[in-house]
């Protein structure tokens, strides 16, 4: 074993006071299982816009009570220095059921009180949302929510908000992650105090009063409400939800669901799936198989952590429609678009917002509604700092939301939340069955209204870094003869950046379509309009750079073709995958024109641009 990893293992075994996690350090320093030990210790787990989240096991790379005390001491010293009266405003801290949060997340609370905060704490398990709630709600400095969402069992998460109650984005995490680095060695590993600490308070009840009080306004109806006669099968995935959402549907005047026995418990193991996520293919089949014995036409779920909500609906024929994410996404605009204008919200000062790689079908709505609209990077801590800088403007937030599956619909929950999507989307769908019509009845009236839009989201597994890194290469330059010319079979706009010393050449046509909008977040270009402009031309300093943030670290271009296709494409930062986001629209909704060019673009995808058979993917 060298030096390095003997170092890195005693001084673990130094500073774990866990019995457990020491054993597997402890085993593997006895066989000499220095391979092991390397992946365990020598590559820290990063602190980033998601926190922290990793296997639960010993190791500096690893999720466990070292890194958790170290990753709240770093957070409490880098809150007290950057938010004013931190120690008064305090932190909320909540968990979920997995293995081991409810002691994280009373380690989270100890090193918070040993830096003279308070501690708003939420002492049994709950979803997600109340925490985020709890921070706009208690003026607090920060939150932390322990939970891994809907990864598999043996992961854990460190999930932390900001003071505006939405999630940590760039330079906060860096911020952090520094002081992490600076105050990492843990103190203090005694949670006995924690609870009875005269800083600490339990705030589950008038948190969860408030919470449910403020959604009341999402009733669109209350008499119907009450009237329905509405059957629906629910699902938690063996999460939390459960219990939140029956008291989010009493709330709203909605009858109880019928639950899927075998699932509506919180159990940390997920016996009954493989992946604990209901986007997942099957994910719903054990809730569908009792909807269809029980005679029930209606499957809604929550993932386990109750952030992210699914729903499934038999249609007339007898099939079951498993609504995709932007599908739900367009259903919740116009329902909140109704409810907005009954309360009287004038459309103008009305904000939706999703991500750039969910459907440009909300931006056609706002476009024609009157309402603003924004698109924003992947992943929700984009979205809710949008959405909290358009609150400070004065709108009225009424929907953020990502094709994953993830929906904001409650103005005072800024991030992901399922319990809520569910009393709304359920309350509609009663109310739809009141005039004998179905969710997909009324989905169908939206494409009608607005135009169909079809998308196609998959991947290309790609373990070679080297060989993903010439295929993005190749697309924004080119393929380059041995002399470094570009040559290439592809037509091409040349856009010259003499400040930037290169030559970028996308390609003109996709799939037999002019390319019409570039958007380059790998090396910072922009453009509508492409089409239209000389086949060569040269660009200014400044001009043409993207709104979004530029990240050479990781590759994300977007194109949008004159056939209504946008594409995105990027690589993955967990997996060895080269994603793409695919969606077409047809204004006068002709599905089989759409189809042809859905079918054509993804062909073209594969063909002209990842060149998968020649890269053997």
């Amino acid at each position: 074993m060298d030096g390095t990893t003997q170092e890195l293992a005693q001084r673990w075994l130094a500073e774990d006071k866990d019995p457990k996690t020491r054993a597997q350090i402890e085993a593997l320093v006895v066989s000499g299982d220095e391979a092991r030990l390397k992946a365990l210790l020598r590559a820290p787990i990063e602190f980033g816009t998601a926190g922290l989240r990793a296997r639960m096991e010993a190791g500096y790379s690893r999720f466990n009570q070292l890194t958790v005390i170290s990753a709240s001491q770093g957070l409490a010293a880098y809150v007290e220095r950057e938010v004013a009266d931190a120690h008064e405003r305090g932190v909320v801290v909540g968990h979920d059921h997995r293995h081991g949060s409810a002691v994280f997340a009373r380690l989270t609370a100890r090193a918070f009180l040993d830096r003279g905060f308070r501690v708003h704490l939420f002492p049994a398990l709950g979803p997600t949302p109340a925490v985020p709630f709890a921070v706009k709600r208690l003026r607090a400095a920060c939150g932390v929510m322990i939970t891994a969402s809907h990864n598999p069992k043996d992961d854990n998460g460190y999930k932390v908000y900001w003071e505006n109650g939405a999630q940590i984005k760039s330079p906060v995490d860096e911020g952090i992650a520094a002081s992490i680095a600076e105050h990492r060695v843990p103190r203090n590993w005694d949670v006995s105090g924690v609870e009875s600490d005269p800083r600490t308070a339990d705030v589950t009840a008038p948190m969860l009063d408030a919470y449910f009080e403020a959604a009341r306004h999402l009733a669109r109806d209350a008499e119907l409400n009450r009237a329905t006669e509405l059957r629906y099968v629910y699902t938690p995935m063996h999460g939390v939800g459960a219990a939140f959402a029956a008291r989010m549907l009493a709330t709203l005047g909605l009858p109880p669901f019928v639950p899927v026995p075998e699932q509506v418990d919180p159990n940390p193991d997920f016996p009954t799936v493989a992946f604990p996520n209901p986007e997942e293919r099957g994910a719903l089949d054990m809730a569908k198989a009792l909807a269809d014995a029980r005679g029930i036409g209606l499957v809604v779920a929550n993932d386990p952590d109750a952030d992210r909500f699914a729903a499934a609906e038999k249609q007339a024929d007898g099939a079951w429609l498993t609504f995709t994410g932007d599908q739900l996404g367009a259903v919740f605009a116009a329902a909140v678009l109704d409810m907005a204008r009954r309360d009287g919200v004038p459309d103008a000062k009305l904000a939706m917002v999703n991500s750039t790689v969910s459907s440009r079908m909300l931006a056609t709505m706002a476009a024609k509604e009157g309402f603003f609209y924004a698109d924003t990077l992947t992943g929700f801590k984009w979205m809710a700092n949008e959405l909290a800088a358009l609150q400070a403007r004065g709108y009225y937030v009424g929907l953020g939301y990502e094709e994953a599956i993830g929906y904001m619909v409650h103005d005072q929950v800024l991030d992901k939340d399922g319990i809520t999507a569910l009393g709304v989307f359920v309350q509609l769908a009663a109310a739809l069955r009141a005039e004998g019509r179905l969710v997909g009845d009324y989905l169908e009236d939206l494409y009608a209204k607005y135009g169909y839009f079809v998308s196609a989201n998959s991947y290309f597994v790609c373990p070679d870094p080297a060989k993903t890194a010439r295929i993005f290469s190749r697309i924004r330059f080119g393929a380059a003869d041995a002399d470094g010319d570009a040559k290439d079979a592809v037509e091409r706009t040349a856009f010259a950046r003499p400040h930037m010393g290169d030559v970028l050449r996308y390609p003109r046509t996709i799939g037999g379509s002019p390319v019409s909008y570039i958007r380059d977040l790998t090396v910072g270009f922009e453009m509508r309009d492409v089409d239209q402009s000389p086949a060569a031309c040269d660009l200014a300093e400044g001009q043409c750079w993207p709104r979004f943030a530029v990240s050479g670290s990781s590759h994300m271009i977007t194109f949008e073709t004159r056939n209504g296709a946008r594409l995105t494409m990027r690589t993955s930062g967990t997996e060895p995958k080269l994603k793409y986001y695919l969606e077409v629209s047809n204004p006068s909704n002709d599905r089989a024109a759409a189809a042809r060019d859905l079918d054509r673009m993804v062909q073209a995808v594969a063909d002209e641009l990842v060149q998968a058979a020649v890269n053997g993917l």
